[in-house]
């Protein structure tokens, strides 16, 4: 058998830790699970609070997106005042005596106001329906009582050549939500990359601890078998102390692997969201299948999905709309607000929607510019120039990024030949070791070469575990940029289904 696939089993069956120093127990059993690779991605991406933190991040970019569109929808708007009262002294002319007087004064007064509103968003104006109603009542000297009606009034108010922030919205708000989308799909990408980080630090840590054990056992049989030899003078007492030196060294290396084992089991467990004192039992991952990725492919589809490329089209617009908006403040601006409509007054309720009478408003508004001392055209200058930056790094962003994308492909083409190298090396350690220690059972080698023999074969099975682990690093990396599964040859984008109503 295999002795990579025994690693396998004895990291799927019940891991023992044996420590020579003191520990304290819990009062209570530990729970125990069972995780592949597979497995723990999937935990990761449902429980942890790395993930629990970019749901919540969509959420608010969704309800933000939400928000957009809702004020691209006609809004019905009820302004009221229900009641007012005013008790003051004002002041007053008479005419007949050429005085001013100042007399005492009461009034109440309430006002309601319903309004339907539409933004237009390739014009930049605003169409509006009111209809308004208002009652007046004055006590003291002149007790009075007046209604004011606006049945309808139909009206549209529009810059003519000033800014229109509804065209620029629509084409930003929407880019900003598929940015939104697609980062929520690489962040669970990351939250993966992250996962099978933890993974396989635990998975070598638990090699390290059973390679320890190992070490343990065997130096301490050496150890005993040198001693005999040692009576009947067939090694030295140099060599004798070096297998005691070896033996005293195992007992250390296996605490120190034991707490490294614990510390790594922690780490994963916390970061699943589990019970810290879960014990976890890793199954590693089979070798996998190869896959070839073409680099212009991996490059094109992250052009297409990665989120970053996205930010910076968005960040070019967002740049570009200010280099718009300080243009355009920076000249005179006219505005036009036309209506039509009804209105009446009446002292009496019923009298104060009555043959009501034509009411018609246009006006044009003109805002000139005279001295302001360059503060405007400062303003444009600075918003160009700041364009020009974020074009700029814009493109220096864009090639770092595709560079990331293909030295990581290239890292992943090389680590799948990697891990067939670091399996041969892995079988022939073991072997060379093997026969190593037979030979020095019967005396025909040394202590040196035992030694040398088992530290080749510890490192043999760290590169195993290290290729496995570069391997699918890359791979999900690769996941991650380009937010595309190779393996299947789906988008990842394409499959977002993110159903919202869970949560709410």
């Amino acid at each position: 058998m295999s002795f990579r696939i025994m690693i396998r089993q004895l990291l799927a069956g019940v891991s023992v830790c044996v420590v020579c120093f003191s520990v304290s127990l819990s009062s209570f059993a530990q729970r125990k699970i069972a995780l592949n690779l597979q497995r723990t991605i999937e935990i990761a991406n449902d429980s942890s609070l790395e993930a629990f933190r970019i749901q919540n991040l969509y959420l608010s970019g969704y309800w933000e997106y939400r928000t957009y569109r809702a004020n691209r929808l006609p809004s019905l708007t009820l302004n009221t005042t229900p009641a007012q009262y005013n008790k003051d002294i004002t002041q007053r002319y008479d005419s007949e005596n050429d005085v001013d007087v100042y007399r005492s004064q009461q009034s109440y007064y309430a006002y309601g106001d319903l309004s339907v509103k539409q933004n237009l968003d390739w014009t930049g104006g605003t169409f509006y329906l009111d209809s308004k109603l208002s009652y007046f009542r004055s006590f003291g000297a002149t007790d009075a009582t007046q209604f004011t009606s606006v049945p309808l009034k139909v009206g549209y108010s529009q810059s003519l050549i000033g800014y229109n922030a509804f065209k620029w919205d629509k084409r930003i708000e929407p880019l900003k939500y598929e940015k939104v989308k697609k980062q929520l799909v690489y962040n669970m990408e990351a939250v993966s990359e992250q996962a099978t980080n933890y993974f396989f630090a635990l998975a070598m840590a638990e090699a390290k601890y059973k390679l320890a054990h190992d070490n343990v056992a065997s130096s301490d049989t050496l150890y005993r078998m040198g001693l005999q030899r040692h009576k009947i003078a067939a090694i030295s007492q140099a060599d004798l102390l070096t297998l005691k030196l070896d033996m005293v060294n195992a007992h250390n290396s296996l605490q120190n692997a034991a707490i490294s084992r614990k510390r790594a089991m922690f780490s994963l467990a916390s970061y699943l969201n589990m019970d810290k004192d879960t014990e976890i039992l890793l199954n590693l991952p089979a070798r996998p299948h190869d896959i070839f990725i073409p680099i212009d492919k991996a490059v094109r589809l992250a052009k297409e999905n990665n989120p970053d490329f996205i930010e910076l089209k968005q960040n070019i617009l967002e740049a570009e709309r200010s280099v718009d908006k300080t243009k355009k403040e920076s000249r005179f601006n006219a505005s036009l607000d036309a209506s039509v409509g009804f209105n009446q007054v009446s002292n009496h309720f019923n009298d104060v929607y009555r043959s009501p009478k034509e009411q018609e408003l246009v006006s044009l508004s003109l805002t000139i510019p005279l001295i302001d001392w360059g503060v405007r055209r400062g303003k444009y200058n600075m918003a160009r120039n700041n364009l020009n930056v974020v074009k700029t790094s814009s493109k220096q962003s864009e090639i770092t990024i595709e560079q990331e994308v293909i030295m990581t492909v290239n890292d992943f083409n090389i680590q799948q030949s990697l891990i067939a190298s670091a399996e041969e090396a892995l079988d022939l350690s073991i072997m060379a070791y093997n026969e190593t220690r037979q030979r020095f059972m019967i005396g025909k080698t040394d202590v040196n070469s035992l030694t040398l023999s088992l530290n080749r074969q510890q490192e043999a099975q760290q590169n195993y575990i290290s290729a496995l682990q570069n391997y699918w690093l890359s791979y999900y990396k690769i996941r991650k940029l380009t937010l595309y599964d190779f393996s299947l040859d789906v988008s990842l984008s394409d499959k977002f289904d993110y159903d919202l109503n869970t949560h709410l």
